[in-house]
């Protein structure tokens, strides 16, 4: 099924589970509304732990501006994601993907399927800090789906993955057109309310510096380029 943001505004969050994993407070929750039962990730901002390198209780936003740009420029590679207030308070509701099971992730997140391109061109642009083989979601439809965006959008340079395999390919004609189509987004109206200026600048300057180069980025040597763990 595929869950709309307007649906997850709908009705009450019921927590079913927690995601003991996880760093910050992530809860599984239901959406009942008359005609339909929803699963949801929720992430109550209240659930947060702080980060030096990050404001505190912001994470939410990133969240919700990492689905602003995948829905808004068409990568179409985030689950419908919103902002709004649940049983512990204001926080990300995400809608939940169903994984095929069967799918490791560690061989699939190695291989060079083209959703994956798509995936690490996303993951340049949004600075994502912490791109883990267990934030590729892959339903029974093979379509990939990445979660967990909360410490992106940082100034610096800090993108951290596990997918390096297209490190210094030239961009194809398709992810060309996606990074145009991204520019062209009037994300400075988008973000300013969940985001520092100096921020969206520096979104902004990614996008223009990918486009410049044509070509993937290769890992910094000024920053860890691999999560841990990677998994």
């Amino acid at each position: 099924m595929n869950t709309s943001s307007e649906t997850l505004s709908i009705g009450d969050i019921k927590v079913i589970g927690r995601l003991i994993d996880a760093s910050n407070a992530t809860l599984m929750g239901e959406i009942v509304s008359p005609n339909s039962s929803i699963k949801v990730i929720y992430k109550p901002i209240a659930g947060e732990k702080p980060l030096w390198d990050f404001q505190d209780g912001n994470l939410a936003f990133r969240e919700y501006c990492a689905f602003l740009v995948s829905d808004l420029a068409g990568f179409n590679i985030v689950p419908a994601t919103i902002l709004r207030d649940g049983p512990f308070g204001l926080g990300m509701v995400q809608q939940w993907i169903e994984i095929d099971k069967t799918v490791d992730v560690v061989e699939f997140g190695q291989s060079e399927d083209s959703q994956l391109r798509k995936l690490a061109l996303f993951d340049s642009i949004i600075n994502n800090t912490d791109r883990k083989y267990g934030h590729l979601l892959i339903n029974s439809d093979e379509k990939l789906f990445g979660c967990d965006h909360g410490v992106s959008f940082h100034s610096q340079n800090k993108l951290r993955t596990v997918i390096w395999q297209f490190a210094g390919e030239k961009f194809t004609t398709e992810e060309v057109a996606l990074l145009e189509r991204t520019r062209e987004v009037d994300f400075n109206g988008v973000f300013e309310k969940y985001l520092t200026d100096i921020e969206i600048s520096a979104f902004s300057d990614r996008i223009n510096t990918l486009i410049a180069s044509g070509t993937f980025p290769l890992p910094s040597d000024e920053w860890p380029a691999i999560p841990w763990p990677p998994v």
